[in-house]
């Protein structure tokens, strides 16, 4: 089981979107607690440690520390103004 930690910047994002994604992206954030490398909606991002959590049209971006067991999610955003 891992932790999870939502930076302040997430929280603020996530704070933003309309119900119905943010039902749908908190569930799939949570199971990340069970499995955090979900085929195939996570991949590994080009070029950086992190990783992206497709949820419908919205992406969450983390990195795992397996080392401690500890999932850190940076944005939760749309996928046109994710990787921006």
């Amino acid at each position: 089981m891992y932790k999870l930690i939502l930076q302040k910047s997430a929280r603020k994002e996530l704070d933003k979107i309309p119900d119905p994604f943010f039902i749908k992206i908190d569930e799939a954030i949570l199971s990340l607690k069970e499995n955090p490398y979900p085929f195939p909606q996570s991949r590994k991002l080009k070029g950086e440690d992190k990783r992206r959590l497709r949820v419908g049209d919205f992406r969450v971006i983390y990195t795992v520390d397996e080392e401690r067991k500890v999932i850190t999610i940076y944005r939760i955003r749309h996928r046109k103004d994710v990787y921006q």
